[in-house]
């Protein structure tokens, strides 16, 4: 099998077998929803697991950041975190076991999370660190969003572009390859600096979209891209999209480096990035809402009926959304 993310279809094969028995689980595994939900009585427990393992750089960072987008595209502010570190044998100094934990305590402390427990050990016949996030959050149980949530004449909101994860990711991973290409190391500092600005936590863009009212349903586009993540959505939600190409913002260090390595914009990591599914009559309101808080967000599509499919649609060309097997990050690796 490619490396990433399981094929949808076989994924939902396997979580069709399994039943759930357990009637507080509100909305358990299932494709293109971000995070589980748990019935707490008064109101909902949501809880995310994901692993960093593109990053090698700050995967401190990148952890806390990814688990909380999933908690925040459920309409839920992150809370708690609980982290497991599985370390090289070979590579493992002390040095590098605090700087991980150092980088995860300066992202708790920034977004105002608890981290309160998890696990760590030295791995055996393991190439480099792998750090697993879970990260919890409690929501009243009318403030929940969904990715499944997406009805027909909805307007589909992109904010800040594409892929600011993937930006920082290429000038980290290869600093080298891009310097001998005759990149500056200024360009290269401004590239890796995506990770914290425009940065790839969805945290705030998130709670002002939420604040201004009329979303269906939000979702966090990773793996796989921007493509992927509309696919999830309209999965989930049982629709299909039109969607403007020319609306989507690609930042120009996106193009440079997504083009000295091959790599499709559309199917690469894309965290730092929120798909916002909204009521039309509030769209215009989200957009402003976002600008005043110096955060990019434009309309790059519609919601449509299911059968007629998803598609990007430039002027009278039309053509399929495609599906990335595999992130296009993996062709740097």
């Amino acid at each position: 099998m490619p490396v990433g993310k399981l094929d949808p279809d076989l994924l939902e094969s396997l979580l069709t077998s399994y039943h759930i028995d357990d009637p507080t689980v509100i909305i358990g595994p299932k494709v293109g929803e971000d995070a589980a939900v748990i019935d707490l009585g008064d109101s909902y427990l949501v809880a995310k697991t994901d692993p960093i393992t593109f990053a090698n750089d700050e995967i401190g960072w990148y952890l806390v950041c990814v688990n909380g987008n999933d908690i925040a595209t459920m309409g839920v502010v992150p809370r708690w975190l609980l982290v497991t570190l599985l370390l090289p044998e070979s590579k493992t100094t002390e040095k590098l076991v605090r700087d991980i934990f150092s980088q995860i305590i300066t992202a708790c402390k920034h977004f105002n999370i608890t981290l309160c427990g998890g696990h760590t050990e030295i791995t055996h016949d393991l190439g480099r660190s792998i750090i697993v996030g879970q990260m919890l959050g409690q929501v009243e149980k009318d403030k929940l969003i969904t990715s499944s949530g997406a009805q027909v004449g909805d307007d589909i909101l992109l904010t800040k572009g594409i892929a600011v994860e993937a930006v920082s990711l290429i000038a980290r991973e290869r600093e080298e390859t891009l310097l001998n290409r005759n990149y500056s190391p200024e360009y290269i500092a401004r590239a890796r600096g995506y990770l914290r600005e425009p940065g790839i936590s969805v945290l705030k863009d998130a709670i002002i979209a939420k604040r201004v009212g009329g979303i269906h349903a939000m979702h966090d586009p990773t793996e796989g891209g921007l493509a992927t993540g509309l696919h999830e959505i309209a999965r989930c939600s049982q629709v299909g999209m039109e969607v403007w190409p020319e609306k989507i913002h690609i930042f120009p260090e996106c193009r440079d480096l997504c083009g000295e390595f091959g790599i499709d914009p559309m199917g690469v990591i894309a965290s730092g990035g929120l798909l916002i599914v909204s009521d039309p009559s509030h769209c215009g309101e989200i957009i402003e809402a976002l600008a005043q808080e110096g955060i990019h967000c434009s309309a790059i599509g519609r919601v449509i009926e299911k059968e007629r499919g998803l598609f990007f649609q430039k002027g009278s060309q039309k053509h399929s959304i495609p599906i990335f097997e595999t992130d296009e990050i993996t062709k740097i690796f």
